[in-house]
């Protein structure tokens, strides 16, 4: 591979006590400034000597076109090769590439397996996918009990879009009696944490009075937020929110609005 004849040399250990953990944190400082080249260097061969996580970093920056051209062959070859050994973000990585039909056919029931593999890991964004699509993929049976607790999961290391998927989960009582309440708590926490969707919801519950006071000013806020951060649902509620206000009450949404979220309340 001569990607990796060319990377070989420039990521060599600094000295010869330089661990492969060493050199793997070296990669990533190097990725967390942009420079996938280096980063490249060291995993490059880190991946060819067998170490998964590398293997997976390898595969991931074939998948993204980072400091190489995308090539989806290889992204696939590198991840399944993570995959295999076990790597949680490998097999997560993997998925998506199944799951999105990136470089091969797409299978989502493979997807769901991989993504149930790093889940039993705990891995949080493969267990926020894995109750997406037990809740919502067509293909696959459908297990709200099961998504709701992969939800929870991911939801506890602090994954906002779990969090907005649980409160969708109580209003519309999917394997839960249905609890206005309850679904406003998630939404609210969701929305804190700087999901728009979530945003959008507890704006929607704010503006109806679901679960919640009815509070049209905090609502216009929220729905403002989302809006801002691409949630397509704001839209559908900002011209009523807006309509119920006086022009002073709009200005102080618009104010808290733009405000910096405070930190997310445990």
């Amino acid at each position: 591979m001569r990607w990796l004849d060319w990377l070989r040399e420039r990521g060599e250990p600094k000295t010869a006590e330089e661990s492969a953990s060493d050199r793997m944190q070296r990669a990533y400082e190097a990725a967390s400034r942009g420079d996938y080249a280096l980063a490249l260097a060291v995993w490059g061969p880190l991946a060819q000597a067998g170490v998964p996580r590398a293997q997976n970093n390898v595969g991931a920056c074939f998948a993204e076109g980072l400091g190489l051209e995308r090539d989806a062959t290889l992204a696939q070859r590198w991840l399944t090769l993570a995959a295999d050994a076990g790597d949680p973000v490998g097999q997560r990585n993997l998925a998506t590439l199944y799951y999105n039909g990136v470089g091969v056919r797409p299978d989502y029931v493979r997807a769901a397996a991989l993504y149930r593999a790093a889940a039993e890991q705990g891995d949080g964004p493969a267990q926020d996918m894995l109750s997406s699509i037990l809740l919502e993929c067509e293909v696959v049976d459908p297990d709200p009990v099961e998504a709701r607790r992969w939800a929870l999961a991911a939801a506890e290391q602090g994954i906002v879009s779990s969090m907005t998927r649980l409160g969708k989960m109580f209003h519309d009582a999917l394997g839960v009696d249905r609890d206005p309440a309850e679904a406003a708590r998630w939404w609210r926490r969701a929305a804190e944490g700087g999901d728009a969707d979530g945003q959008t919801l507890l704006g929607a519950a704010l503006h109806l009075g679901t679960g919640v006071t009815r509070d049209e000013r905090a609502a216009l806020a929220w729905l403002i937020r989302a809006r801002a951060g691409g949630s397509k649902m704001a839209d559908l509620f900002l011209g009523p929110v807006r309509a119920a206000l006086a022009p002073a009450e709009i200005a102080e949404a618009e104010r808290q609005a733009a405000e910096p979220l405070a930190e997310p309340r445990p």
